[in-house]
């Protein structure tokens, strides 16, 4: 059985979507159709018998242009008010979305110190646990409100791998604004190529990270590529892949070569708290 196969096998999966992916392009405004998609492919999964686990971006980029806010935000303050606007409104789709196929979804709002305090870590372990135990499918996002060390995470990349990390899920799937990993940015050189499967992440492939060029998303692949490496040490394989096409999460899950997947390396010595 080939690396992909035994992707078949994999019983708890996170999927992180990002802005760009939930929004129109043109507009900033929520892509209905693209969600339902993903929300229906989230419900099919879950109905296999997979524990599932969504990790969400959106909330700023909905509360910004909910508030009249043409640009980006740049300012903590107001980061926080498109933050407060968006996630409601954010969590309001979903929970429509979701009960159109009799799914009970929850919201887990996360900051820094859930993961460093080791009470509230604890606690939050015991949360997941029991969603998923009663067939819930949790839907997360930093708690932007509240927090400032968070919004600079890199769009949720790397929250999605703590998630991974602390849940004990053995899959990550990004859906992002590319195909995958290239070896170097492909719309600015024609000869950068596509890098299917990632054995290791080394240095080398830590350099082939780039910044992120949507307006809406904050994360670039070297945010990509440090949540590759978390959840890979913590014993989760992950994939990178377009999520403009939202059928790759089912592709993936078929044991098809979509996106770029990294080879989880269990390191016994994998510690959260030497991440954060």
């Amino acid at each position: 059985m080939n690396n992909r196969e035994k992707l078949k096998e994999k019983q708890r999966i996170v999927v992180k979507v990002g802005s760009s992916t939930l929004t129109h392009e043109s507009t900033g405004n929520l892509n209905l159709s693209k969600m339902e998609k993903l929300v229906r492919v989230l419900c099919d999964l879950h109905n296999s018998g997979k524990d599932v686990i969504l990790v969400s971006s959106g909330a700023i980029a909905v509360g910004r242009k909910a508030l009249g806010i043409q640009e980006r935000p740049k300012t903590m303050p107001v980061k926080q008010a498109c933050a407060a606007v968006g996630q409601a409104r954010l969590m309001m789709t979903y929970q429509k979305l979701f009960g159109e196929y009799n799914q009970i979804a929850a919201q887990v709002l996360m900051t820094k110190s859930t993961m460093t305090n080791d009470d509230s870590r604890f606690n939050a372990q015991n949360t997941f646990s029991q969603l998923l135990e009663m067939g819930v499918i949790p839907i997360v996002n930093e708690n932007d409100t509240v927090s400032t060390h968070e919004i600079e995470f890199g769009d949720n990349d790397k929250l999605s791998a703590i998630v991974t990390a602390i849940t004990g899920a053995d899959l990550l799937i990004l859906l992002s604004d590319i195909d995958g990993l290239f070896t170097d940015d492909p719309n600015k050189n024609p000869e950068a190529k596509f890098v299917e499967e990632v054995p290791y992440i080394d240095d080398n492939f830590m350099g082939m990270g780039k910044g992120s060029a949507s307006a809406v998303g904050t994360g670039g692949m070297t945010a990509k590529l440090e949540a590759a490496r978390i959840a890979a040490d913590s014993g989760a394989d992950m994939v990178i892949t377009n999520g403009e096409d939202v059928s790759n999460l089912e592709k993936i899950l078929a044991g098809e070569k979509v996106g770029t997947l990294f080879l989880a390396h269990k390191n016994p010595q994998f510690d959260l708290m030497d991440i954060l």
